[in-house]
């Protein structure tokens, strides 16, 4: 399995993430997208979305860590991996691979899983 983390350029970027090398995935409030956090695991692969006015995929990590002792929100590490030639919002809503992902039909989901074929076709 494989998760696609949203965050908004302006706060916390991939390159910021390429800079950090790691850091701590924080400030998701959405029960739902905290559920999906509670269910990551180390080595879990990652696709970072920039939200806002660039909203494409456009790099890759993997999870570190997982504590999840805290009740409303696990704490998540993760670090960088490689950056990708961005995937556009227009373009995943076109393949018909993402007709009934989450990221399609819940728009302001800031985790959401992803298949295999998902994350491979958002890598390439």
């Amino acid at each position: 399995m494989a998760y696609l983390l949203k965050t908004e350029p302006d706060s916390y970027s991939w390159a910021d993430l390429a800079r950090d090398r790691e850091t701590v995935w924080d400030g998701v409030t959405n029960p739902q997208a905290v559920k999906f956090l509670r269910q990551l695991h180390k080595n879990e692969r990652l696709v970072i979305y920039h939200t806002g006015s660039q909203r494409a995929a456009v790099g890759t990590a993997t999870v570190v860590s997982v504590d999840a002792q805290d009740p409303k929100v696990p704490v998540v590490r993760i670090k960088v991996g490689k950056a990708v030639e961005a995937k556009s919002l227009d373009a995943i809503r076109e393949e018909p691979l993402f007709k009934d992902s989450p990221l399609v039909r819940q728009g302001r989901l800031s985790v959401v899983p992803l298949t295999q074929a998902q994350y491979d076709w958002l890598i390439a």
